[in-house]
């Protein structure tokens, strides 16, 4: 048995010996990725236009000008005013700060509950990974946003319930992706060995399976952000988001709508390219890691 613990001992450390250089790599193929700086930077201005921009420029975005209503962009209303007369600019930030703070919250939820929900169906596998799997195949046969038009319509939607809403139709895209390198990775001699000196899922799931997983994990995150936040703005624009005032994306294009005819392109442009834009930093900063990660893989293959 301490021969056992012995050579578990030394795969462990010749595992973080191997994968040193790997991370180095890692890292240096993302941060010379082109859509890595360019995501990083597009989203970098938005968290600062939605959180820091209210600091500097403080305006309510639910206060009535009543003598300014569908006015066009001024020096007082940077980005003009809407058909009740509230201030454009300020009700942009407040809505990005809405749409950030849910689509992150709504991804990480769905991360942590996909990685358990995954690490447990893959380690254990048997009849209890074809259950819980049937149980994902079909949740994924239902439309996702039928279904939160359908729980969003029974309930008043808050931010909170909107984040829980929205990650109980996501979790199951990153427990497939969990499970299937579980299985890849639960044979191999290191688990064996770890399992062999006593071993626990706990400790294996923390040592040796998540730290493998988690590239990929990271990678299918970043792109459920960028659709949390197309949800949301989707919700809203349907009626089914959060209800007035509260300034929203979805909610201020769904609006915009009724005043094309009126030519107010400052209700339509500044919040529809707000969505573009976060949803394409976001999704570059998601390539960058997926074109890390595919390179690292391929490294481990040639040197395996």
């Amino acid at each position: 048995m301490s021969a056992i613990y012995k050579e578990t001992q030394t795969l462990e450390s010749g595992e973080t010996i191997s994968q040193a250089p790997e991370s180095s790599r890692f890292r240096r193929i993302f941060w010379h990725h082109p859509l890595a700086w360019m995501g990083i930077v597009g989203l970098g201005f938005l968290i600062g236009f939605s959180f820091v921009g209210p600091l500097i420029y403080r305006a309510s975005p639910y206060a009535l000008h009543l003598t300014a209503i569908l006015q066009a962009p001024s020096f007082r209303f940077p980005l003009g005013t809407n058909n009740l007369g509230r201030n454009m600019m300020a009700r942009l930030m407040l809505g990005g700060q809405m749409s950030l703070e849910v689509g992150f919250a709504a991804a990480l939820s769905a991360m942590v509950v996909g990685i358990i929900y995954g690490l447990v169906a893959g380690y254990l596998g048997g009849w209890v990974d074809v259950i819980m799997m049937r149980l994902v195949d079909l949740l994924r046969a239902i439309p996702g946003l039928f279904l939160l038009i359908f729980l969003d319509s029974l309930v008043t939607p808050s931010p909170g319930l909107l984040i829980l809403l929205i990650a109980f139709t996501s979790w199951h895209g990153v427990s497939r992706l969990v499970r299937a390198e579980v299985l890849s990775l639960k044979h191999r001699l290191y688990v064996e060995a770890s399992r062999a000196v006593g071993g626990g899922i706990g400790h294996i799931a923390l040592r040796h399976l998540l730290p493998n997983i988690l590239g990929t994990v990271i990678v299918a995150t970043t792109f459920m952000v960028a659709d949390a936040v197309l949800v949301i703005a989707s919700l809203s624009f349907l009626g089914m988001g959060l209800p007035p005032p509260t300034p929203n994306w979805g909610a201020m294009l769904s609006d915009a709508m009724t005043y094309l005819p009126q030519h107010a392109w400052w209700l339509i442009y500044p919040p529809g390219l707000a969505v573009l834009w976060t949803v394409l930093s976001i999704s570059f900063i998601g390539d960058a890691f997926r074109a890390a990660l595919d390179t690292r893989m391929d490294s481990r293959v040639r040197g395996g």
